[in-house]
């Protein structure tokens, strides 16, 4: 399960923070300050840290760092109060991931934590591949678009897929199915049904994140 970190001094917003990440289905712990947080961190992992930039004792930029080291794979979201674009440079810089101005809403919390989530899983998939194999492998719409076809609908047959891609030239699919299997994206069963090895469904998360992140 996804655990997030809220980091505040306000008790109030802890406590609102705390109820709509668990009625999000995240597992959340709390931190009144920096250095109860960076206590935490240093006994267990979490994917995403909500930390306020002005509290007592080590202030939220300060702390951005520390917790870099801590944990280099979470996420940090800032919580401030001062809407400038310095201030979110300034965090960007110390290794924050994102902000949060306050006020802000429960559809733009939310928002802003599935976003980075999203992000995190995404940069977690790209480390595990060979990013010229990767990029020669999909630079073809057609198999990018086989990539998808197969993440929707599971295992096809290669006249089911044909139909689906809507392509008249057999022969193009069958080059293309045979560049995405030497590339290892995807394999037959013993049905001799096309579909998606482990590397090519982490391909098709990734093409609908950037087709997501373009919408959005």
């Amino acid at each position: 399960m996804v655990k997030i970190l809220v980091v505040d001094d306000c008790r109030e917003l802890r406590t609102t923070l705390e109820n709509i990440i668990k009625q999000a289905n995240f597992s959340v712990e709390t931190a009144e300050n920096a250095d109860q947080a960076l206590a935490l961190l240093q006994k267990d992992f979490f994917h995403l840290i909500l930390l306020d930039m002005v509290m007592p004792g080590t202030y939220g930029a300060s702390a951005i760092p520390l917790i870099r080291k801590l944990t280099p794979r979470s996420r940090i979201i800032i919580i401030t109060g001062f809407a400038s674009t310095e201030n979110a440079v300034q965090a960007m810089q110390l290794g924050a991931s994102d902000y949060l101005c306050k006020p802000f809403n429960v559809e733009s919390l939310l928002t802003t934590i599935h976003k980075n989530l999203q992000e995190a899983s995404f940069s977690q998939k790209l480390q595990n591949f060979d990013y010229d194999g990767l990029f020669q492998a999909l630079a073809n719409m057609l198999r990018r678009q086989i990539i998808i076809l197969l993440a929707d609908s599971g295992d096809m047959r290669f006249m089911d897929l044909v139909r689906a891609l809507e392509v008249e030239n057999h022969t193009k699919v069958n080059f293309h199915l045979k560049i995405l299997r030497e590339f290892g994206l995807l394999e037959q069963n013993q049905h001799k049904h096309y579909r998606l090895t482990a590397a090519g469904a982490a391909a098709a998360s990734c093409l609908n994140f950037i087709n997501d992140s373009m919408e959005f």
